[in-house]
Order: structure tokens, then C-alpha cells, then sequence
């Protein structure tokens, strides 16, 4: 949400942040391209190089985008034990988390089941196959 001073700067400057794309690294670029598209609806909105084995590729979903940096060998450290608590690599704000989670319940990506939290978003994580913990998360009134 813009603040009034937030829009006054802007105006001022003419400067304006839009978005930000959370940036993995993996092992296999396009194996986990193909996974965000299979299970969470993602597209594959360009690689580097043209063929596999890619050493970049852009997952794109509704003004949602995730890249993907390739690094051989790489596994992600299961930091979880260090913050019990929660530990996310993506926030993703949405609108329909209820019909979003629907499609995906039952299956072994859940991390945490749909929730109402305390501070009114309804939220659910998701496991990649590669460690990262994506959050879908809508507030709902």
C-alpha cells in the first residue's frame, strides 16, 4: 500500500519500484521450469540458452515471476531448524488462495495447510522440489 509521502516522492522524483522476482538457484533449471508449470500452473517465459541444459529460466503466472539460476551440484540448506517459527523464500499475494489451494490439496508439495492467520491473510506453503518454501497468501475480510 502507498503511503501519502510515498506518493509525494514518486511524484518528486519520478521514481517507482514495481515489482520483485525472488531468484532460486538449482541444480537442473529446466527439470524445476517444468515442475512450476505442471503443479502450479506457471509458464516458462524464457531460457538461457535456447536448449536445455538452461543456465536462466523466467517462470511467469499472472504478473508473478520466479527465476531460476542454474548452479551444478546445488542443493538448497534446510535452514528450518534455525527458525522454527516459519521460514519462506516467496510471498506471493493473490486473490483466489481458496480455489488456488483446492487444486493443490492432497498433494505432497503442501508444506502447511490453508490457514487463517492472526493477522487476517489466509495463507498455505508450498515445497519445490528443490527446498524452496513459497507462500500463497490472500487477506481476506
Amino acid at each position: 500500500m502507498t503511503t501519502p509521502t510515498e506518493t509525494a516522492k514518486t511524484k518528486r522524483t519520478g521514481i517507482q519500484m514495481g515489482s520483485v522476482a525472488p531468484t532460486f538457484l538449482v541444480a537442473d533449471v529446466g527439470g524445476t521450469g517444468r515442475w512450476y508449470v505442471e503443479h502450479l500452473g506457471f509458464h516458462i517465459a524464457g531460457t538461457f540458452p535456447d536448449s536445455e541444459p538452461y543456465a536462466y529460466a523466467s517462470l511467469q503466472r499472472d504478473g508473478v515471476e520466479i527465476m531460476l539460476l542454474s548452479l551444478a551440484g546445488y542443493h538448497k540448506p534446510d535452514l528450518t531448524a534455525h527458525r522454527p517459527e516459519g521460514l519462506w523464500d516467496a510471498y506471493v499475494r493473490m486473490r483466489g488462495v481458496h480455489s488456488f489451494y483446492e487444486g493443490l490439496r492432497g498433494q505432497s508439495l503442501i508444506k502447511m495447510p490453508l490457514e487463517k492467520q492472526r493477522y487476517g491473510d489466509w495463507e498455505f506453503e508450498v515445497r519445490d522440489p528443490n527446498g524452496y518454501i513459497l507462500v500463497f497468501g490472500e487477506l481476506i475480510d
